[in-house]
């Protein structure tokens, strides 16, 4: 099986109250910030390991991982990352942070898969600095491609995967066939979410993604890297999405004490208006 992992590097979703927004309000000001890969992501790579290998002997790789990402030179430390905790190959498509949106990235996306010819495109259900969900479903239109979103559990079958996808009020199963476009939410790192065929049904993994040992990042200083332009893959770099302005909300009120129910029941009907 081959494997395409979308990842991208946000600000550290940690440190977010640290995020300043200038007075002129044109940007996000994200200074002393450190730069991190988007979680979801991190999820999707361990789940698309967990796919490609037999969970009591992790270092065979039963198909092939290869990582993708949008940005400058410096995303190459994402990239040496994920290399080290396992994926066999990765591409930096050189662009800009600010010349980017999802509509964009899927474009350009749609485009490498079609050279890659992965058998599944596994990628985080949202980046957590923009909240914007919608690369995954806007890449599986553009390829009529069978589609689960929000996957909390994944099971290699033969020609593809049965996919538990969190729904309001419990899980749906749905059965996609290769090639596909999946989503990954977070409980999909739980230890008895993703199964390969190799992989025995009473085998756990741990909880959580895996860290990369020192010689596996030694290791990843070797494994390929390669460079592709945007304008290779989208000629048409328009924008459908702009940022105009920034503005932090209004400071909340301090609570105040009230002298008994009927004085808070005037108040919540008459000044909150929450009655």
């Amino acid at each position: 099986m081959k494997i395409l992992v979308p990842l991208k590097r946000v600000a550290d979703p940690d440190n977010a109250n640290k995020v300043k927004i200038p007075a002129s309000g044109a940007t996000i000001e994200t200074t002393g910030l450190e730069w991190k890969p988007n979680p979801f992501d991190e999820y999707a790579l361990e789940a698309a390991l967990r796919l490609t290998e037999d969970g009591k002997a992790p270092k065979v790789r039963a198909g092939e991982v290869v990582v993708v990402t949008f940005g400058p030179k410096e995303t190459e430390t994402t990239l040496r990352a994920a290399l080290a905790t396992g994926a066999d190959r990765a591409i930096r498509v050189d662009a800009a942070d600010d010349k980017l949106d999802g509509h964009l990235v899927a474009r350009a996306l749609k485009a490498l898969v079609e050279r890659e010819k992965p058998d599944l495109v596994l990628m985080g259900k949202q980046a957590v600095d923009g909240d914007s969900n919608q690369v995954g479903q806007i890449l599986a239109e553009q390829l009529d491609y069978p589609m689960a979103t929000f996957a909390a559990t994944m099971k290699e079958e033969a020609g593809g995967l049965l996919v538990g996808r969190e729904v309001d009020g419990g899980v749906i199963t749905l059965r996609v066939k290769f090639p596909a476009v999946v989503t990954v939410d977070l409980r999909i790192v739980a230890p008895t979410s993703v199964y390969s065929m190799k992989t025995a049904p009473a085998f756990k993994y741990n909880d959580g993604v895996r860290f990369a040992a020192l010689p596996a990042i030694m290791a990843a200083k070797k494994k390929p890297l390669a460079e592709v332009k945007l304008a290779d893959l989208a000629a048409d770099q328009g924008l459908r999405v702009t940022y105009h302005g920034f503005q932090a909300p209004p400071a909340r009120k301090a609570g105040i004490k009230v002298k008994d129910v009927t004085d808070l029941v005037n108040r919540l009907k008459n000044e909150a208006k929450a009655l």
